[in-house]
């Protein structure tokens, strides 16, 4: 039996590879990406540990190539919601009783088989079930979802030491208790980091999960599960479903044993996921936890004292990289009248730049939209745009969807800082610019924070320290996530934990121990060395 107390390895953040022409693992994933479109994957649910076939299946398209079938998935029914249920309680008394130590090795095992062996596939896996470029599948599939398993093994042991003041004949300690119950894991398509990092994350901290990725985001969750599988997870803590929304929800937040979700996607969904929840508060065993993190309209604000070329390359970044498909991405911008000449000329400079077509040719910056309803719902915005006298479409606006759901970089201009576009999140490659005169900055700060009912990032450009201080201040709540200088973009795990309040979601800050917190009980237990034999105070004599 193990007596000593254990120091886990110290993480640091992985290192994003370049895929420069000439490099190991550009030729690595190319030749993944070249088996994978010669395979086609028959991709079952996960339920116990057992893979579950049931005949009915639905096939799956890279967005950029939709002539091409990767494979197919198993879609179920309630009935196997409320076996991965089953499955997720069956396995719970012995995961939660296995030493932490062991938990975490599981997990430390997960990240450096990511990051090793499983790379390339992992890699290939997001571009083309998700399409993204090489450089967006590496930053988000492998570095930040390695960073997410071994910096959350380092701050689980953290919450683990911290213990209370025992005065003399007296020994307090606190257990973190997993939460009674299971937990119940929903992800979206644009991040596989997110998707492993929401059931992975309580199944760290000793619960068992019900986990319903994204019908876009299947592909790759295939290979989150082998590489899960693969590190020693045990059957039954995470289960994979196929399933539809309403389906999982009818089942799941209707059980006494419901104890916790786990969310990302839209605020709509959000709002309603926590309504069905409290309607059914009664039947729970405890109070669920309810963490979400949704959307956002996220910001750009310039002075006139920034530079205009380091502008346009964050707003090129920052609203275009991934198609704009980021809950980060920037999605509108402030720009004060005496420098917009300059950002425009730099901006088209970019744009007219990118390449745009399959992830398998890396000379490619822009991929496609995930599917036709996006696809749908994107352009609507920008024809809008083209008809309404308030707003001008100033860069791209044109979209073809005959053989992939490809649309091009849209900057969109208004005079009005309440125009749709300005205040609606639109999720995808649509950047909406409004001008300011430069005297107004601190009056287009106040528009800034009122414009949208959202709270995720915000970037402010300026050389000036008084306007950048005076940024802060009145923005203080308007992103969680609050960059100077730089894109909105790019939260790194263990540097930026990751989350929004508003209607963004419940600001539990992904990538640092406060996520953590909300998948555990804490039960303090008292322990008293010589015990009381007579109940008089002296407070009596």
């Amino acid at each position: 039996m193990a007596n000593a107390i254990f120091r886990v390895p110290n993480p640091t953040n992985e290192p994003v590879l370049t895929y420069a022409p000439g490099t190991v693992e550009r030729d690595e994933v190319q030749a993944m990406l070249k088996k994978l479109k010669s395979e086609k994957w028959d991709i079952p649910m996960i339920i116990g540990g057992k893979e579950i076939k049931t005949g009915k299946t639905a096939k799956i398209h890279p967005p950029h190539e939709l002539s091409h079938t990767l494979g197919e998935y198993h879609l179920g029914t309630s009935e196997h919601v409320q076996m991965a249920i089953d499955a997720a309680m069956k396995a719970k008394k012995n995961w939660e009783n296995m030493p932490w130590e062991d938990r975490a090795a599981i997990f430390l095992k997960a990240a450096d088989l990511l990051s090793g062996p499983f790379r390339a596939k992992m890699n290939a896996a997001t571009m083309l079930g998700q399409s993204k470029n090489v450089f967006q599948a590496e930053i988000d599939a492998v570095a930040e979802w390695a960073d997410f398993l071994r910096y959350n093994v380092l701050y689980m042991t953290q919450i683990y030491q911290e213990q209370p003041f025992s005065p003399k004949d007296t020994w307090n300690r606190v257990e973190y208790r997993p939460l009674e119950g299971f937990v119940f894991a929903l992800t979206p398509f644009n991040f596989t980091s997110i998707a492993g990092n929401l059931p992975g994350a309580p199944a760290l901290m000793g619960n068992t999960v019900v986990w319903k990725p994204a019908r876009t985001q299947i592909y790759s969750a295939r290979v989150i599960m082998e590489i899960f599988k693969e590190a020693g997870l045990p059957d039954g803590v995470i289960n994979m479903i196929n399933v539809g929304g309403a389906t999982a929800g009818k089942v799941i937040f209707e059980h006494k044993d419901f104890g916790g979700l786990h969310f990302t996607g839209s605020m709509e969904t959000f709002q309603y996921l926590w309504k069905k929840i409290g309607e059914n508060i009664s039947k729970y065993k405890s109070f669920p936890r309810i963490v979400g993190e949704t959307g956002g309209k996220d910001f750009v604000m310039v002075h006139n004292s920034a530079d205009a070329k380091q502008v346009a390359t964050a707003l090129t970044r920052g609203a275009f990289e991934y198609q704009g498909q980021k809950c980060s991405a920037a999605s509108r911008a402030y720009i004060p009248k005496s420098m917009w000449d300059d950002v425009l000329k730099y901006l088209k400079e970019d744009l007219d730049s990118f390449k745009k077509g399959t992830v398998e040719d890396f000379s490619n910056f822009f991929n496609a939209v995930i599917d036709e309803s996006a696809f749908d719902n994107i352009t609507w915005y920008i024809e809008e745009a083209k008809k309404d006298k308030g707003a001008e479409v100033i860069i791209g606006g044109s979209y073809d969807k005959s053989k992939g759901y490809f649309i091009d970089p849209t900057v969109i201009k208004t005079d009005d800082p309440h125009y749709r576009t300005m205040e609606e999140e639109i999720f995808g490659p649509v950047l909406t610019i409004y001008t300011y005169d430069d005297k107004d900055y601190e009056n287009t700060l106040q528009i800034l924070d009122n414009t949208s009912p959202y709270g995720l990032t915000g970037a402010i450009f300026a050389k000036d320290r008084d306007a950048i201080l005076l940024a802060v201040d009145k923005l203080r709540n308007a992103a969680g996530n609050f960059y100077i200088n730089d894109k909105p973009t790019g939260a790194v795990v263990g540097q930026q934990p990751f989350g929004g309040a508003r209607a963004s979601g419940t600001n539990d800050k992904a990538g640092s121990s406060l996520n953590l917190y909300r998948w555990i009980s804490p039960r303090t237990i008292k322990e008293n060395f010589v015990t009381p034999t007579d109940y008089r105070y002296p407070f009596l004599g």
